[in-house]
């Protein structure tokens, strides 16, 4: 079937709305009709060649409504609403015990264009694979994906606000919820205020920890951070914020440090901000390297470095429990962010990268109504 996709011809070239073909629904497969896109900063990574070879065609933070399933599927229908996520195989150890984000087959059912059974499944008129992302590529108005990617909620809330809680928001409350899991009353710093920052905080806030401290350089998303739950801000551009936390500790630290920045002269300080037996979550997608003294960082003093994948969660289920904190006013996440026409994917991205935009949705099927 022919859709519109934001194509990316080649590496760093801007997205170009383009007709695909697509390919024909599968026994597994899903065809999900895209009502809007979330755009992470893991897409600007990609179109600037982190992973993904080109064409390809980015987005891994849709929602949408169920179209048509394949025969052997069994947990949605057609008409149903749905959050996409990422890929796992369902099969191996990790997926087993509940972490499917540690699935031995991620890379390649996520990151190599092709869908799990190893097929091209876009497009260009003349023939040409595309690649796929996430096994969703949802900048398009049609997604062919699998069940393991689809996350059904409830048709009470407004699907253009949703796709976000599949990567970016998903990912900084699982690090606090499901990864950190902290007793209340214990102190958390994240480090970095964007969604993924925001979402951590709103999380920490929902666990009951204290302090919560923002950590940014910029002043308005502080304030913002403050509204959502943050005890404390803090610009690193005018102090040491690692001088700051241990004034306001007398000297122990914080029982826990996340950081979405992804600057290595930050990250030494979100370490360095730990108390005994602490942990450090780095958070950003970047290719930088963090030098660590391992015996005077780590083992003294029994400090921990956590890496976490999209939150490490079971999407089904973790995805529902946020739309519920959401609905009780606990997750504010809609207050920041902004709606864009799909055709206005390249502002978008632009508005986001300049600090304008914490989360920018781009809204593929005009047509849709949120409800009362």
């Amino acid at each position: 079937m022919k859709i519109k996709a934001a194509l990316v011809k080649e590496k760093g070239a801007p997205y170009e709305i383009t007709e695909l073909e697509l390919a024909e629904v599968g026994a597994k497969d899903v065809l999900v009709k895209i009502v809007a896109s979330g755009l992470c900063r893991s897409d600007y990574g990609e179109r600037n060649g982190n992973s993904l070879n080109f064409p390809n065609v980015l987005g891994h933070e849709g929602s949408g409504i169920v179209e048509r399933v394949g025969d052997a599927v069994t947990s949605v229908e057609v008409g149903d609403h749905v959050i996409l996520s990422y890929a796992y195989c369902g099969e191996c150890k990790h997926c087993a015990e509940g972490h499917p984000s540690s699935c031995e087959k991620w890379f390649t059912v996520n990151n190599l264009g092709k869908n799990p059974r190893g097929e091209f499944i876009l497009h260009t008129e003349d023939g040409e694979e595309v690649n796929n992302f996430f096994n969703q590529s949802s900048f398009s108005t049609y997604s062919l994906t699998d069940e393991s990617n689809i996350v059904k909620i409830s048709k009470d809330v407004d699907l253009r606000l949703m796709g976000p809680l599949g990567c970016g928001l998903g990912t900084g409350s699982g690090a606090v919820l499901s990864v950190l899991q902290p007793k209340v009353g214990e102190g958390i710093a994240v480090f970095g205020t964007g969604a993924v920052g925001f979402a951590a905080v709103m999380a920490a806030k929902i666990a009951g920890c204290y302090p919560i401290i923002a950590i940014d350089i910029n002043n308005k998303r502080l304030e913002t951070a403050k509204e959502l739950g943050a005890s404390h801000i803090f610009n690193s551009k005018e102090a040491d914020p690692q001088e700051f936390i241990m004034g306001l500790t007398e000297g122990r630290g914080l029982d826990y440090v996340l950081d979405s920045t992804g600057v290595q002269p930050v990250m030494k300080q979100a370490l360095g901000s730990l108390s005994n037996s602490g942990t450090f979550v780095p958070l950003a997608v970047t290719k930088g390297n963090f030098e660590v003294n391992t015996f005077f960082e780590l083992v003294f003093g029994n400090k921990k470095i956590q890496g976490v994948l999209i939150g490490d969660t079971i999407a089904k289920f973790h995805l529902p429990n946020l739309i519920d904190f959401y609905q009780r006013g606990e997750f504010p996440f809609d207050q920041f962010v902004k709606f864009y026409d799909f055709e206005d994917i390249n502002q978008a991205e632009a508005d986001s990268l300049g600090g304008e935009v914490i989360k920018p949705v781009v809204v593929m099927d005009k047509s849709y109504q949120p409800p009362n």
